[in-house]
């Protein structure tokens, strides 16, 4: 009947065990798969109109949005996938503090050379009792860690979005810069060949159109240049988005809000900061971090204390039934209480308190360095705007009513032209530091500065896992 009893214990015990599942990660293929994503995918579809809240009429759609390229992200990030993992590690690690420790099973057989004496045998469980409030401080610390990685997961979705903004601002400036250049090469070839008429019956010199030979020369590499850049962007930007170029190769960009950078005074210095303290993922991780610190550091207190240990027992000897409780407190802090690790645990929460303030005053002084940043480049660029409308308005047409009227020549139209796209260009340089800049100040916030630019939120569980948008 024991025996029994054992067997059904035993084969009960081992099947409530987990199973080894193998997964074996195949390069090959997950190159492969790499390469095949599209926007035509229609997990991708309903994931990006879920977070959108509008339904596009056609996919993939013919434009697309900084949003909407945030939302690709997402949904393709290897990245993020990462973090989700490293969450779901860390809630796990919640399930594994709330267990309490298992009971065991003690057991023992023996006998005697007596010829008189019986076989002795005694079984019992033991239970083990922790005390101190261990178990408490065990969960404490998993349930920070685990908040510690959501900010995490937080923080490496911004880091993404950054730089899928990033990459399309890069974009959409090396496309304007090659339209500048085109624009450029059309002006300097019309001077050449007013310059070539002229030489040919005589009226200018073979070396000054020699000059404007060069200059054409000159912006046709530039020119070169600038579609390799502009092909080098989209390619930057699909490695952002998580994509292979060939899936963006036919794609158009809205980006309504783009040469119309945001007031400074919209942003006032206060509020970043306010925003940027209650925003700022790493700022909310480094808490977490140094909760789980100062949570370890109390358990490492109660662990000062011997926990309790219970084991009944049940024992047979010489035809005669003994019952017995035997009690233990172990371990015993004799040759030290604990110290060791009270000192360490100590000094990691004086270590991640360090950190946070460290990483406090360092926001702090990036958000007032953007903002100068920002107040100057918007400065910049809107100089360089009214030195551009000067031109247009002031140059270029003066000089298209004089050749309209008879009293100017098709030369001083291009030269005027030519200025224009001179302003033109440092308008846009001008524009591409007011980007920058703005980048690097919604950075510093982890905030977009526009509601055109809102970043949406991130599932905890990757969506080409099945999970819902959010």
């Amino acid at each position: 009947m024991r025996a029994r009893v054992s067997c059904v214990l035993t084969v009960s015990l081992l099947a409530a065990c987990a199973k080894y599942q193998a997964r074996p990660l195949q390069a090959p293929s997950l190159e492969r798969a790499y390469y095949a994503r599209s926007l035509e995918d229609p997990a991708l579809q309903h994931y990006v109109e879920a977070n959108v809240g509008t339904t596009e009429t056609a996919w993939p759609p013919r434009s697309i949005d900084l949003k909407t390229l945030t939302l690709i992200g997402y949904y393709y990030s290897a990245s993020l996938d990462v973090a989700r993992a490293q969450l779901r590690a860390a809630e796990a690690g919640i399930e594994a503090a709330r267990a309490r420790i298992n009971p065991g099973l003690i057991g023992s057989a023996g006998y005697d050379r007596n010829p008189e004496s019986h076989f002795d045998r005694s079984i019992g469980p033991s239970f083990t009792i922790e005390t101190a409030g261990k178990r408490g401080y065990r969960i404490l610390r998993a349930e920070a860690e685990a908040e510690s990685a959501w900010n995490t997961l937080a923080e490496a979705s911004w880091q993404l979005r950054s730089s899928v903004r990033t990459a399309f601002v890069n974009h959409l400036l090396a496309v304007a810069r090659l339209e500048l250049t085109e624009r450029e090469v059309r002006v300097r070839s019309e001077i050449v060949e007013i310059f070539e008429k002229r030489v040919a019956v005589g009226e200018a010199p073979t070396p000054e159109l020699d000059i404007y030979r060069v200059n054409l020369i000159t912006v046709n590499a530039a020119l070169l240049r600038s579609r390799g850049e502009a092909t080098e962007t989209r390619a930057a930007l699909a490695s952002a988005v998580g994509v292979p170029s060939e899936a963006l190769s036919a794609v158009t960009w809205k980006a309504p809000g783009f040469e119309t950078p945001a007031q400074p005074e919209t942003v006032p210095v206060n509020a970043v900061q306010r925003a940027g303290l209650l925003h700022r993922a790493d700022l909310r991780r480094s808490l977490s971090d140094f909760a789980a610190a100062d949570a370890s550091f109390r358990l490492e207190l109660a662990r000062q204390y011997p926990d309790l240990v219970l084991a009944p027992t049940y024992d047979f000897e010489e035809s005669f039934a003994r019952y017995i409780l035997n009690v233990t407190l172990e371990p015993l802090a004799i040759f030290h209480r604990n110290q060791g690790p009270i000192a360490v645990a100590l000094a990691q929460r004086e270590e991640a308190a360090a950190k946070f303030e460290a990483l406090q005053a360092r926001a702090i002084g990036e958000l007032e360095a953007a903002l100068i940043r920002y107040r100057a480049a918007f400065e910049q660029w809107q100089e360089a705007g009214d030195q551009l409308i000067t031109v247009q308005r002031d140059r270029e047409q003066a000089a298209r009513r004089a050749l309209a009227v008879g009293e100017g020549d098709r030369l001083a139209v291009a030269t005027a032209q030519l200025e224009t796209v001179t302003a033109a260009r440092a308008r846009l340089d001008a524009l591409a530091e007011a980007q920058n800049a703005m980048g690097a100040l919604e950075d510093a916030m982890q905030q977009p500065l526009e509601d055109a630019l809102s970043v949406p939120g991130v599932p905890p569980v990757s969506p080409r896992k099945g999970a819902p948008a959010q």
